[in-house]
C-alpha cells in the first residue's frame, strides 16, 4: 500500500518593499548617525577587521595569488563578521543601550532563547557563516590556481600583478580573473544582502533568509546594483589606504546594511528572535507544577 505524501509547503517570506535608485545613499547617512551614537564600540569593529586584513597582507605579501584571493574571501564573510554592528543599530532603533554588552550578547548569548539546540533555527547563523566561508575558500583556491597556472611569470607581489596581469594589452588573464570573481560575487551578494540582519532580527530559517535576500535583489535590481557598487568602492578605498580606511568604513557599511534591511524587508509578520511566548518556556527542573 502506497501512502500518499503531502506536498511540502513553500517557506513563508516577508514582503519586500520597492525603493528609489539612490536610496542606498540615505543608508550611509543613517549609518553615520549610528556610528556617532554608538561611539568607540562601533569603530572597534573596524579596527579588529582592519587588523585582520593587515595580518593577511603580512602573511601573504610575497604570494600575491594568495593575497588577492584571501582579501576577496575576507569580503565574502564580512556580512557575518558585521553581525554585532546590526545588533548595535537595532538597539539604537529601539532606544536601548548600544554598548559592549550588546556585542557580547550577540556573539555569546544569542542562542539562549532557543528551546531546542538541535533545530535548524538554532544553527541558521552558523550554517550561513559556514557556507560563506566555504565560498571564500573556493575563491581563494580558484584565484590561486588561475594566477599560478596561467600567469606568464611568477606573480609574487602586487606590482608583479599590475605589471604582468593588468597592464599588458594582449593579456586576457585579468579579464578572466575579474569575470570569475564577479560570477562568484553576484550570487553571494544576492544571497546575503539582507539575510544576516534578518536572521539576527527574526526567527526564520536559513532558506527563508536567503530567498528573501534574492527576492530583495530581484525586486530592486538597480538600487541593489548601486548598493553593491558603493560597498565595492568603499572597500577598495579601505584596502588602498593600507587598511586604515577600514576602521571607519567597516562600521559605516555594517550599520548601513541594517538600515537597508529595515527599509527593504517588512518582517513584522515574523516572530522576533529574542522573544519567546511564555508558554514556550520550559519550567526549571524541580519547579512546582501549576
Amino acid at each position: 500500500m502506497v501512502i500518499p505524501t503531502m506536498p511540502k509547503t513553500p517557506p513563508t517570506l516577508p514582503a519586500v518593499r520597492t525603493i528609489s535608485v539612490l536610496r542606498p545613499l540615505a543608508w550611509l547617512g543613517l549609518a553615520w548617525h549610528d556610528m556617532r551614537r554608538a561611539g568607540w564600540i562601533s569603530l572597534a569593529h573596524g579596527l579588529v577587521l582592519a587588523l585582520g586584513g593587515a595580518a593577511i597582507v603580512a602573511i601573504a605579501h610575497n604570494r600575491f595569488w594568495l593575497l588577492a584571493g584571501a582579501l576577496s574571501g575576507f569580503l565574502v564573510i564580512a556580512p557575518v563578521l558585521a553581525t554585532s554592528l546590526y545588533a548595535l543599530s537595532r538597539a539604537l532603533e529601539r532606544k536601548e543601550k548600544a554598548d559592549l554588552g550588546v556585542v557580547l550578547k550577540t556573539w555569546l548569548n544569542w542562542q539562549g532563547s532557543h528551546i531546542s539546540k538541535w533545530g535548524n533555527d538554532y544553527w541558521c547563523m552558523v550554517q550561513f557563516g559556514s557556507l560563506l566561508a566555504l565560498a571564500a575558500t573556493g575563491w581563494v583556491l580558484t584565484s590561486a590556481a588561475l594566477i599560478t597556472l596561467l600567469a606568464p611569470v611568477t606573480i609574487a607581489t602586487p606590482m608583479d600583478f599590475v605589471r604582468y596581469i593588468i597592464l599588458p594589452p594582449d593579456n586576457w588573464l585579468f579579464e578572466v580573473w575579474l569575470a570569475l570573481g564577479g560570477a562568484m560575487a553576484a550570487p553571494i551578494f544576492a544571497s546575503s544582502v539582507v539575510a544576516m540582519p534578518l536572521l539576527l532580527d527574526r526567527r526564520v530559517t536559513l532558506l527563508q533568509a536567503v530567498l528573501t535576500s534574492w527576492q530583495t535583489v530581484l525586486t530592486n535590481p538597480i538600487p541593489m546594483a548601486v548598493w553593491a557598487a558603493l560597498i565595492m568602492g568603499f572597500t577598495v578605498l579601505g584596502f588602498g589606504s593600507f587598511m586604515l580606511g577600514l576602521i571607519p568604513i567597516i562600521p559605516l557599511l555594517g550599520h548601513a546594511s541594517w538600515h537597508a534591511y529595515r527599509e527593504l524587508v517588512d518582517a513584522s509578520t515574523l516572530p522576533e528572535r529574542e522573544s519567546l511566548p511564555q508558554s514556550h518556556v520550559r519550567p526549571a527542573k524541580g519547579s512546582a507544577k501549576s
